[in-house]
């Protein structure tokens, strides 16, 4: 199976060292086309596969073609690319917001997953979330599956549509953890504690309550149950948490993202 990464950006980079770390894909099956020619030469330099700056070269043996794309750049990249694509050929696209019924109609081809990765995806903890046509075959998924947890962890998803939430949850959801995390350094610092402890204090306690959730069954309000004993500190701090209703305004910005990513999904 040759594979071509169209698009040698963060993500695309991030792909391709993923494949070839797990030994799914041999360095002879990975082809990268950038059009950048500086960026073309920096990617051969780094040995990741075969890198190539025009699409004829490469496009036409690919069975596996990932689109990694900014989605501005999909309408130019598609009108040139569309005379020389196979409808056999599989097409995964990671742009945000470009619908499989637009890439099916731009490019004149059937076999179409669309995926939404987040960022901890570069360091193999990614969380994807992914959909398909009608015309993927089950092995056809199955690759691809085996391709994306590669980097973290997939689910696949019926509806389309589910990629918008995935988005405002999983997609987004990285800078709320690191917004909640500055809250808690600053706080940190104002109590007392230098930078350095502040940020040792917050980062230890957010990996060790997410290790802690893994390691064992209890839900997250079991957990809440189990730190939270009555008329403690931590009671206190839920107490003023409820009072300004803190979960409320958490899931009301998840709801704001998931109405843009709506919208622009709607061009």
């Amino acid at each position: 199976m040759k594979i071509l990464i169209i698009g040698g950006g963060n993500m695309g980079l991030t792909y391709a060292t993923s494949f070839l770390r797990s030994h799914i894909v041999k360095p002879e099956e990975m082809m990268i086309l950038e059009k950048s020619a500086t960026k073309a030469a920096e990617l051969s330099r780094q040995g990741i596969g075969t890198v190539h700056e025009l699409p004829q070269d490469c496009l036409p043996e690919a069975d596996l073609i990932i689109l990694a794309v900014k989605p501005q750049d999909a309408p130019a990249l598609f009108e040139h690319i569309r005379p020389m694509v196979d409808p056999q050929q599989v097409f995964l696209s990671i742009m945000a917001g470009i619908k499989i019924e637009t890439i099916a109609q731009m490019l004149n081809v059937q076999k179409i997953i669309r995926a939404m990765p987040n960022l901890p995806a570069q360091i193999g903890m990614g969380m994807t979330v992914y959909s398909s046509s009608e015309e993927v075959t089950r092995i056809e998924l199955v690759m691809v599956q085996n391709l994306l947890n590669t980097t973290g962890k997939a689910i696949y998803v019926d509806r389309e549509s589910l990629l918008d939430a995935a988005t405002a949850i999983s997609g987004s959801g990285p800078a709320y953890v690191f917004y909640c995390m500055q809250a808690f350094i600053e706080a940190a610092e104002r109590m007392g504690f230098s930078a350095p402890e502040a940020e040792l204090l917050t980062l230890q306690t957010f990996k060790g309550a997410v290790d802690l959730f893994h390691k064992n069954d209890f839900t997250c309000n079991e957990w809440i149950k189990r730190v939270a004993s009555r008329g403690g500190t931590t009671e206190a701090a839920l107490e003023y948490f409820n009072n300004h209703q803190v979960a409320a305004h958490l899931e009301g910005g998840a709801q704001a993202a998931l109405k843009r990513a709506e919208e622009l999904s709607k061009g």
